[in-house]
Order: structure tokens, then sequence, then C-alpha cells
């Protein structure tokens, strides 16, 4: 590696050209990168105290180590956005000054001879940046002064446009803008392929831009250690299609997620977003610190998977299904916003697409989905489990059962990650506040088209509450009701049964029921679902709306299904467990008397208050607490309470430093971390410790992948 400082306009004169290699991202800077570098570039040339402005590093490789004056093109390992920016605005300035000379080396053809074209070269050699897929011929178009291809690069069109704008709005006063772009200072970083290694100083960089996404890194990976024809059969094949796939904007946005699905999918665990990089190289196969990328041998079936897969997302997660009913149900999916499901029915999807799972099957499956998401969302249950138990609910598959095996599953999921009963989604419906519920809109559109051919655009309407928000109702309304009045609207008002939707929502105001009823446009002459059976109502009370969200919440049983297998088959499913002897606290004396019997009962009240889910279980020599499995055991000793915890010991935050690591040591009870328990004052603190336990078995308190 050799490094030099150089002047940016003086480096770009002198280089013959700028080649984008394939494996490098797409541009991406946006206006805010934009407008900070033009800000810098006014600021620098308005003063004359500052005699240079940092740009950064231009980062190139070769086949040996050189300078700028060799004639061979170079390729960018860093520095591309920065680089296109500032051609961007060259050109912009090239277009503004016409025939003019404002500072000297700044017309029109310095500026485009200089830094944007090789004029005696023919072919590409005639450009000096030559950049990857849609984004270089958008940029030749620009500096050749062409009309943009139809395909072309939305960033770069954008960003051109930005500055044209900012050098127009200089007017005739262009010498800040020359004299800022003649004091930019860049390192000049020469790499040789065979002493440096690319990816490793690619991984270490710390640009001054836009920071590389994940999906960045693992391109660069996957295509810099590779023969060049390789990478351009690579690229042409699998991931140029993936960017078109995903589109220009959404490439940037939703590929990072792609790979973390998919390393969800192909590993069980969720890695954090900041290390989906790294557990894909572990995935690869290739040691953590992989200095010089990956082998050739088995990268093409790698890539090609992942590009399988991509198609994949892009259909289930943007919206890209071409199948009518698919295409709806994983709709309603979306909006619900739950990107947690994604690994499981990337499979799924995969499935169905090489015939293993039928096309109704794969239906039903993610309706259920949507069903135990929903349900579990109206029943009020913490949503922090949804990422482990969607992470890991491929274990469950039976793909001789397929559809079966997944009901079953839902089915036998406990406690905290259970699919809610109907009785239980039926009756926090009816009760619940909808009104203020996050997926209130979703709730009714799906209510009113359920089993309609022509739904009706319920986006259209607005949210009518039957019964008035209005605190001081009428007389009319107090009559309706009753003397318990007051008591009546704010129990009922936000709930299911006095919620609608309507187009005349400002024509009906506060007005009595029957006038909103019987009005022109009114209830009785609704067209909607969700109307029917108002007309008929004659007076809107407590009863009225009982009986209302009674109607609704058995046509809600039929839009949100839960599985349904008999008991024969489930019991196939259930885990056998081995017959134990049954032990109560009487077994364990020291709790029953003694100096740790009254702590132990402080204690389990204070665990068994932690979550409804949490269930006790005398064991011969210990006792559990549980939610889906053991978090913390109690030990009972003579003279203290021996706890385990169900976690690492690098994960417990523990101030006081009293927790011990017995990773490596044979204790009764499960998980690395003990603590003991003696005196009721430290019973506030070990209870934290316990917490923590516990809300790691919960999922950590993540609602999201």
């Amino acid at each position: 590696m050799k490094a030099t400082e150089a002047k940016l306009l003086d480096f770009l004169r002198k280089s013959p050209q700028f080649i984008v290699p394939i494996f490098q991202r797409t541009y991406s800077w946006g206006e805010r990168q934009c407008r900070r570098l033009w800000d810098d570039i006014l600021r620098t040339g308005a003063s004359e105290q500052v005699a240079a402005h940092f740009l950064g590093s231009i980062v190139y490789i070769e086949k040996g180590l050189y300078q700028v004056t060799s004639q061979a093109p170079l390729l960018v390992i860093d520095g591309q956005q920065r680089l296109t920016t500032i051609s961007l605005l060259l050109e912009a300035l090239a277009r503004h000054i016409g025939d003019g000379e404002p500072v000297e080396g700044f017309s029109a053809e310095k500026i485009r001879h200089y830094y944007l074209l090789n004029p005696l070269e023919k072919g590409d050699r005639a450009y000096k940046l030559l950049l990857t897929d849609t984004d270089r011929d958008t940029l030749l178009a620009l500096v050749r002064q062409k009309a943009l291809p139809a395909e072309h690069s939305i960033r770069i069109a954008k960003n051109f446009e930005f500055f044209q704008e900012q050098v127009k709005n200089l007017g005739d006063d262009l010498r800040p803008l020359c004299h800022g772009l003649a004091k930019l200072v860049i390192v000049d970083i020469a790499l040789s392929r065979d002493k440096d290694n690319p990816q490793l100083i690619f991984e270490s960089m710390n640009s001054t831009g836009l920071e590389l996404t994940q999906a960045d890194l693992i391109r660069n990976f996957i295509l810099m250690g590779l023969e060049p024809e390789h990478q351009d059969r690579l690229y042409a094949d699998h991931w140029q299609p993936m960017e078109h796939a995903f589109g220009q904007e959404a490439y940037s946005r939703e590929f990072d997620a792609f790979m973390r699905h998919f390393l969800t999918l192909k590993t069980g665990e969720i890695p954090k977003l900041n290390e989906v990089y790294e557990t894909f190289k572990a995935y690869a196969g290739r040691p953590e610190v992989a200095a010089a990328g990956i082998d050739s041998a088995g990268i093409d079936s790698l890539v090609a998977e992942i590009h399988r897969f991509a198609s994949h997302y892009c259909a289930m997660a943007l919206g890209k299904e071409q199948d009518k009913a698919l295409s709806a149900a994983l709709s309603d999916l979306r909006e619900l916003k739950v990107d947690v499901a994604w690994p499981f029915l990337l499979e799924l999807y995969d499935d169905y697409r090489q015939g293993i799972l039928s096309h109704s099957d794969f239906l039903r499956a993610v309706r259920l989905v949507e069903s135990y998401v929903f349900r579990r969302a109206v029943c009020g249950i913490p949503t922090n489990s949804l990422n482990k138990t969607f992470a890991t609910f491929r274990r469950a598959l039976d793909k001789e059962r397929y559809l079966e095996s997944i009901e079953a599953h839902f089915l036998l999921l406990p406690s905290y990650r259970r699919f809610p009963r109907d009785d239980e989604f039926e009756r926090e419906l009816k009760v619940r506040d909808l009104y203020n519920f996050r997926s209130r809109s979703y709730l009714l559109r799906r209510l009113e088209n359920h089993g309609r051919k022509e739904p009706v655009p319920t986006e259209e309407y607005t949210v009518e509450h039957i019964l008035p928000q209005n605190e001081n109702l009428s007389q009319a309304w107090r009559d309706a009701l009753g003397p318990d009045w007051q008591r009546i609207q704010q129990t009922w008002l936000h709930t299911l049964g006095n919620l609608t939707l309507t187009g005349y929502n400002a024509e009906y105001s506060d007005r009595p029921f029957p006038e909103k009823r019987d009005m022109s446009g009114g209830f009785r002459e609704s067209p909607l679902w969700l109307n029917k059976g108002l007309a008929q109502v004659e007076v809107w009370n407590a009863d009225a709306i009982r009986a209302r969200a009674d109607r609704l919440a058995k046509r809600a049983l039929e839009v949100w299904p839960a599985p349904s297998l008999s008991e024969d088959v489930l019991e196939r499913y259930r885990p056998k467990r081995e017959v134990q002897a049954a032990y109560t606290i009487e077994d364990h004396p020291y709790l029953v008397s003694g100096p740790m019997a009254d702590l132990f009962q402080a204690f389990r009240r204070e665990v068994l208050a932690l979550d409804p889910c949490i269930t006790e279980e005398f064991l011969k020599l210990y006792v559990a607490y549980k939610a889906e499995t053991n978090f913390v055991d109690v030990v009972p000793q003579k003279s203290r309470l021996r706890l385990k915890l169900n976690m690492k010991f690098h994960e417990v935050h523990d101030p006081r430093g009293i927790c011990r690591d017995v990773s490596n040591l044979g204790r009764w009870g499960n998980g690395d971390v003990e603590v003991m328990l003696s005196r009721a004052e430290d019973l506030p603190y070990v209870m934290g410790l316990v917490r923590q336990a516990f809300e790691k078995q919960m999922g950590d308190g993540e609602d999201e992948l």
C-alpha cells in the first residue's frame, strides 16, 4: 500500500480512468450528503483562511503497486460515491459556465476535458469514470449532454438536478465554488493485489459519506476475491437481477433486511442488524476473520440460493406476488407489519415454488400466521416472543404432513406464545378499545370485505362512533342511554360494537341515533356490511352495542380462524415426556420450616407475579419456575436459597457482582449463572436478576427482526 496526499482536481486530471468494479454497490448518496458536500465546498472557497478541505480517501487497485502516472484503469475500492458526486457537480458547473472562465482553469471545455472525459480516446476509454449497471449509462449520458436512458439511475438524475439548481442560484459569482473545488484534498491510496488485502481494507474503511450497508459488505465479500470472468458471470446471472427485482430505491433499504431474514432461516438464530455481515461469513463457511474473501468452490450455488430466496422475499414483502389470492393474503400480513414471520414464510414459499407445499395449503398457512399475530394483538399478549417463535418454527415442520404440522405447532405453543382460543379472542375483541388500536383500519377493512368478490375501498371511508365521543351528550342521547349514560359512554365508546365506517361522518356529527339511521345517506341506506342490521335498531344503548359486538365478533372468528385438529391428531405432535414422580413443597423441609421458609414464600410470590404465564414445579432436588422452560431454579439449603438463572454469565447485568459463573461446574438447575439469597433485604435486587432471565426467555423485548 502507498498513500499520498493530493489535490482532488490534480488527481482526476492525471488519472487515466476510474472503473467501479461490479462488486461495488450502486451509487447511493442522497440529497443530504450532496448538500453537506456543497456547503463544505462553498465555505472553503469563500474563506482565504481555509487552505484546504479534506474529502476523504480514494482507494484503488491494480495488478502491481503504482501511482497515477500509470496508464492502466484504476479499480475503485473506496471513494466511488465521492468521485461520482464530484463528477455530477462538475458537469452542472460546466453547463452553467458556458464559454466563460470565471477562475483560471474553470471553463466548460477545460472542466470536461480535464476531469470528465479523455478527449483523445474512443469508446469506454473516453470517460474518466465508469460506473456499474444503470448508473453507468446515466452518468455517461450526462457528461455527453445526451438524453437520459429510459431506465436511468434515479439517484444520479436527482443529484444532478440538485447541483444544477444550486449552481444556478449562485448566478454569475462562481468564484467561491471554483476556489472550493480547487481546495479539495484527498488521500491517494494505491493497493497491490499481490501484497494488500482489499477486502480487509474495504471492511475497515471509515467513509466520510454514507455508511456501507451489510449487503454492500456481503456482495464485496463474495465477488471481490473472484476472477473477473467469474465476477461478471455471477453478477449478470444473480446479483444484478436481484438489484433490479428490489428496485433502485428499495434495494438499499430492503436488502439488508432480506439478508437478515435469510440468515435467520438458515441458522435458526436472529443476527443483530449490525452483525448480518459477520453472520453471513460464518454461514458461508469462512473463518471469522476472512482475510481473502471466499473461494470460488461452491460460491455459485450459494449466490444462486440467495437469488432464489431474494425473489421469494420480493414477492412476499415487497408486493410482487402475481397470484391474486396469495397477493391479497400477503398484503394483509404486510399491513400488520409482521416482519418477524418472513424467515418462516421464506421456507414455506420456497417449498411452494418447488411443489412440496400446495397452493391451497400455503395460502392457509399465510392466513394462519395472520390470525395468530392479529389475535395476539387483540388479546394484548406481548409481542416480544414472536421473533424466536418464527425463527425456530421450521424445526416443527413435518413436510409429509405439511399443513397439519403447522396447525399442530400453533395449537401446542405454550403460555405467552399461545395461539389465542376462540373464546379468548372473541371476549377481548368485544371489550377492547379498538379506536386507539394500531390495526384499527385493518380490522374494519377485513371485517367489511370478508367473502366479497368486489372489495369495498374502505380507505375512502372514515371511522364513525355511533354513540358520539362528545362528553356533553344531547338530552336525546342521555334519554336513550338511561340514567347511567356517562358510565355507558365511557365503557363502550371505543369498542367494536360502537365503531363503523361511513362517508357521512360530518353530516352525522352528534345527531341522535334515529336521525343517523333515517337521514339521507344514513345507516338505513348504507351499502356497507358493517352497517347491516342498524336499520332495524330502535334505540342505541348498551344492549344494542353489545348485541352488535356479538355479531361482529362471530364474523371475526371466520375472518381470523384458529387451527382445527382433532385431539387424536394433536396427540401425535405432543412432546413425549417421561412420567416423573409428583413432588410438593412438603418434600423440601427447608422450605416448610426453618430460617428459609418465609424468605422462600416471599420469593415465590415475587416470581409468580412477574407474568400470568409463569408456572411453578416442585422437583426432587429443586423448584423450577417456567415460562416456556425454566428461567430460574431454586435449590433449597438450610441457611440460603441457591438460585440458578437460565442465561449465559456474560448476559447478566449485575452491578453488585454477586453472581457466579457456574458454566463449567456440575450443579442442579438450568443455566450458567448462580446467585445466593439469604436475606429479605436482598430480595429486590435478586428479583432484578431473575427478571433478566425471564425477559431473556421472553425474547429480549424485541418486537421485530
